[in-house]
């Protein structure tokens, strides 16, 4: 693994420019500081940083220095969060932690890491609010968390204990083999997503795409196909059709029973399309994803 080259004094240009613009994020610089040449002021601002940040107190940057100073620049809203691995970790993720907890939906430990108790909270108060109950903190999650600003801002977070209770539990990843794979790329960033998400959920989990293993999938395993409308699967294949998602696990349970009767059991998944309402691509396949991994895993609990 390569490391970055360490940003100090007297150097200058975007590099610099940027350490400095972060460090104004998070108060250590005024903004009329950031000139890209790495002066004593610069210098004294990363010591402070390092200091604050609970690091080897020094003035220059190297790769720890800024991997800390990139977490701690990211603001709440600036990005979009979800599970997955590696995990989401940063200031937004801790102020969207606080924030969840305030609200009495615990996040187990308030740490800036995106887990999967962190998931379970974000889910509880999509639904408590009406919205789309997917885990992902995008624009409208954002939006109702500021509009409920006043109910959370220097509030104590509840440290209440957490469990995964919802469909995607552990002990279903871990007990049903599963290979999931897509034809085009659409479908294949939907199935990689699926594999990354159970990953993170549970690191023993036995649901994988296609694209991740490097043998040919186990006689074992239920091959489920991902596609799109245009896509032909053959006959003898249960296709289920995504569209329906309050009946989709009850559906996919009924086709997973009439696919065990055969070998290698194998069903389809037929998506409405690669776009989900007015969401983008990379938004709706983590959407299918998500939505698509619980019902199945709901289907097999």
């Amino acid at each position: 693994m390569t490391t970055m080259e360490t940003i100090k004094r007297h150097d200058t240009g975007p590099a610099v420019e940027d350490v400095q613009q972060r460090l104004a994020i998070v108060g250590l610089l005024d903004e009329d500081e950031v000139d890209g040449v790495f002066g004593e002021r610069t210098a004294s601002a990363v010591w402070a940083f390092c200091e604050h940040a609970c690091l080897p107190v020094s003035d220059e940057v190297t790769d720890k220095v800024w991997s800390a100073l990139v977490d701690a620049s990211f603001q709440l809203g600036d990005r979009t969060l979800y599970l997955r691995m590696p995990h989401f970790h940063g200031q937004d993720v801790l102020e969207l932690q606080g924030a969840l907890g305030a609200l009495g939906f615990a996040c187990g430990e308030t740490d800036g890491i995106f887990g999967a108790f962190t998931e379970l909270a974000l889910r509880k108060f999509q639904l408590n609010l009406g919205l789309p109950s997917d885990g992902i903190a995008g624009a409208y999650t954002y939006a109702a968390l500021r509009n409920l600003h006043h109910s959370w801002e220097g509030k104590e977070a509840v440290h209440g204990s957490s469990h995964l209770g919802f469909a995607r539990a552990a002990d279903v990843l871990e007990r049903n083999a599963l290979c999931l794979f897509g034809t085009k790329e659409f479908t294949r960033s939907v199935a990689s997503r699926m594999s990354n998400l159970a990953l993170a959920t549970s690191p023993a989990s036995k649901i994988v795409s296609a694209d991740s293993l490097l043998v040919a999938p186990d006689s074992s395993m239920l091959l489920v196909h991902i596609v799109l409308p245009d896509e032909n699967t053959a006959p003898s294949v249960p296709r289920v059709s995504y569209e329906g998602e309050e009946t989709l696990a009850l559906r996919l349970e009924t086709a997973i029973g009439v696919a065990e009767e055969s070998a290698p059991s194998r069903i389809a998944v037929e998506l409405t399309g690669t776009a989900w309402g007015d969401a983008g691509e990379g938004r709706s396949a983590q959407h299918f994803a998500i939505t698509l991994l619980d019902a199945l895993c709901s289907a097999l609990s």
